[in-house]
């Protein structure tokens, strides 16, 4: 399944969120994705177009470009039936750090986080 956005959102640590760490993007066609969890949780709520669900486990793999997200097969009812999402973006480079830092908050102790 693929998704193309003009960028990622992220928040690291949004202290207004009982400091919940949040990555989120819209498609030209209106589709959502969003992955959220709070720092006193063990599980991941993924949210696919306005659906969420809640995960314990996943990899995301990040490059400048590209976003995968890799669902365990227990769990892709969460993604409509599919085991995995490639995002495609034009994050600026200057942004990218607060994406690493905001999937490794969301991605710690739970899943699994690689930077391509």
């Amino acid at each position: 399944m693929q998704l193309t956005t003009a960028h990622l959102i992220v928040n690291p640590c949004d202290d207004e969120e009982d400091n919940m760490a949040m990555l989120c993007c819209h498609s030209d066609k209106g589709e959502m994705f969003m992955l959220t969890r709070y720092p006193d949780e063990d599980e991941v709520e993924l949210t696919w177009d306005y659906e969420p669900s809640t995960l314990d486990g996943l990899k995301i793999t990040l490059s400048d470009t590209t976003l995968r997200v890799e669902l365990a097969a227990g769990d892709a009812d969460a993604l409509g039936g599919k085991d995995h999402l490639d995002i495609t973006h034009g994050t600026r480079p200057e942004d990218m750090a607060e994406v690493e830092e905001t999937l490794q908050n969301i991605l710690k102790g739970t899943g699994t986080y690689v930077r391509a």
